[in-house]
């Protein structure tokens, strides 16, 4: 019995993908964790093991930061879970009404926001969430809430929310159209089914629909959690590498932007910086294995 070719061509395809992955995520990814295990000593770099990740839980110099920015990002990942995500299944289960007209313009129109630069989005907020030149005062004011109004990027208590919710008006059409998909995917057969049970309606999504769309649903959380580390962007366009106020929209990705390169009088140390990346991808890592 001759044995099986080997299928060279599998290999020719699928090398330059991953070579270009090796070198631009693997590599950096295993740079990372190595730095992370040094740091310098008298100008020269000393093998020094875990004493980076020793300094960064137990030095009050460093914890405090790192646990002010790690429960900040859980504040930014809970906020995507509980609004984004409900608002996402919520969206997608009308627009994927059968009867409903002009659906694919609201597809679009809700998903455009996604595709924006984060810079786009975190100067246009700034300027909208403004007390001195923003509209947001005068279109309260025209609905009589002028009231409500407070600089909510300035103060402490509001700035990571007011963020968070700026993140979700920018990244709801994700979870929208992967429950889309979701809900197109599941066969007409057992929704015929179920209206000949009498389960019609909102009752059919509860019942049928949301049961089948789940495992969407912990894939959307996942991705919910991971992404929230990318948060970097928006926070450091709208309040700066200091995550300010006093720090209050600081995360793991501008606690790590500043330690690595430095800011303003604060030199940078990229065996520290190397540490909290490899604690952030450690997170990441533990949260998407499988239990």
């Amino acid at each position: 019995m001759s044995r099986p070719r080997f299928r060279w061509h599998i290999v020719v395809f699928l090398a330059p993908a991953v070579l270009v992955y090796t070198a631009v995520m693997i590599f950096p990814l295993f740079n990372t964790l190595r730095l992370a295990l040094y740091s310098k000593v008298d100008q020269e770099r000393v093998f020094v093991g875990l004493q980076n990740f020793i300094t960064l839980l137990g030095d009050p110099l460093w914890s405090d930061q790192f646990w002010n920015a790690l429960g900040n990002n859980f504040w930014f990942f809970l906020i995507h879970m509980l609004v984004q995500n409900p608002i996402g299944i919520a969206l997608a289960a009308i627009l994927s009404h059968p009867r409903l007209r002009f659906a694919a313009f609201y597809r679009s129109a809700i998903f455009i926001p996604t595709i924006l630069s984060f810079v786009i989005v975190g100067f246009a907020w700034k300027l909208i969430l403004s007390p001195i030149w923003g509209i947001a005062p005068t279109m309260l004011d025209a609905v009589g809430l002028k009231s409500l109004f407070a600089p909510w990027l300035g103060k402490e208590e509001y700035a990571l929310t007011a963020l968070s919710l700026i993140s979700v008006w920018q990244f709801v059409g994700i979870p929208m159209m992967l429950i889309y998909a979701a809900l197109l995917s599941i066969p007409e057969e057992i929704l015929e089914a179920g209206e000949i049970d009498g389960i019609t309606g909102m009752s059919a999504f509860w019942k049928i629909k949301l049961p089948l769309i789940l495992p969407s649903i912990g894939i959307i959380s996942i991705l919910t959690f991971v992404g929230n580390f990318n948060a970097f962007n928006l926070i450091y366009t709208a309040q700066g590498a200091l995550a300010g106020p006093d720090f209050s929209t600081d995360i793991l990705g501008t606690f790590m932007y500043r330690t690595f390169f430095g800011f303003q009088l604060q030199l940078g140390d990229p065996y520290m910086g190397s540490a909290i990346a490899s604690a952030m991808s450690s997170l990441c890592f533990f949260d998407t294995s499988p239990s």
